[in-house]
């Protein structure tokens, strides 16, 4: 049986590869900084000793790392996305324990791309704030620890969408405000929505991830999940109100007054090729079954 230690584990992507691989027959070896019951205490930023009794304790065949730093200030993002991988990339180096580590990267790393054209890994990387640049170090430290024997691969991952979506996130953002404004006409204000994202599924992003660990052979170091579309957030507002059945009202902002981790950047599309030709891998979900599900994980009454 394969067996993963999942690091960050009961975030809104590592949530989904739990669930995901229980329907492999993987074992996991859950680790969080606030583990449910059963699982692994672990801050990556802490030190790379207790990585490495983790990995010596759990055996696994990969380890998948989930976790970080979306936002806070410069300090906290370098600890949850620096700090935190040279401590995981050293601790396999002293573990002396073969494996796999999937490592989650972000499309943040990429910044500003060419309008219409999609963003292959090839790509040279411009992020725009603190949350792609420090993303963007963990991506390297990965690579050069991959350069020197390790067994790894980042996936760099685009916009989740689905159930579970956070607050930080615009999804997550407006299902709250409509499950408060629910059976009302009431409006719903948010920031410019003309900016297009590559929103791919949560549970897609989940199965990108059980691909990585269970091929054959080692992938790539760098390899894109997203949806290969690129969706203009007003799609993705329109989607979830249709499936909340809102009658809410949207009034959008100036240009420029919705944060976030990739503000700034006008549009972005994957190129998914390379990952397709790898993993075998493709999105399944599409934008409208995300909402719905997103919603009904709510709770709101339609």
């Amino acid at each position: 049986m394969t067996r993963i230690l999942l690091i960050g584990a009961n975030g809104f992507i590592g949530r989904h590869v739990r669930e995901r691989a229980a329907q492999f027959g993987i074992e996991v070896a859950e680790a969080s900084r606030a583990p449910r019951p059963g699982g692994l205490r672990l801050d990556l930023a802490a030190g790379w000793e207790p990585v490495a009794t983790a990995i010596r304790a759990t055996a696994p065949d990969a380890v998948v790392n989930c976790a970080g730093a979306t936002a806070g200030d410069v300090g906290t993002m370098v600890g949850g996305n620096v700090v935190a991988v040279a401590h995981l990339v050293r601790a396999a180096a002293a573990c002396g324990h073969p494996f796999r580590l999937v490592h989650l990267g972000s499309a943040a790393e990429y910044g500003e791309v060419v309008r219409g054209v999609p963003v292959a890994e090839t790509a040279p990387p411009r992020p725009l704030a603190a949350y792609g640049v420090t993303k963007l170090a963990g991506t390297e430290l990965v690579r050069a620890a991959a350069a020197s024997g390790l067994d790894a691969v980042v996936l760099r991952v685009f916009n989740p969408v689905g159930p579970g979506a956070p607050a930080t996130t615009l999804a997550g953002r407006l299902a709250a405000e409509l499950r408060r404004t629910a059976g009302t006409d009431g409006t719903v204000r948010l920031g410019s929505l003309d900016a297009y994202r590559d929103l791919v599924d949560v549970r897609d992003v989940a199965a990108a991830v059980l691909a990585a660990v269970r091929a054959p052979a080692p992938p790539p170091a760098v390899l894109n999940v997203g949806s290969g579309r690129a969706t203009q957030l007003r799609e993705l507002v329109g989607s979830l109100i249709r499936a909340a059945g809102s009658s809410a009202r949207v009034t959008e902002t100036a240009p420029g007054a919705n944060p976030g981790r990739s503000s700034g950047v006008a549009w972005q599309r994957a190129d998914i090729g390379a990952i397709r030709w790898a993993l075998g891998w493709t999105p399944a979900i599409g934008l409208d079954a995300s909402m719905r599900d997103l919603w009904n994980e709510v709770g709101c009454p339609v």
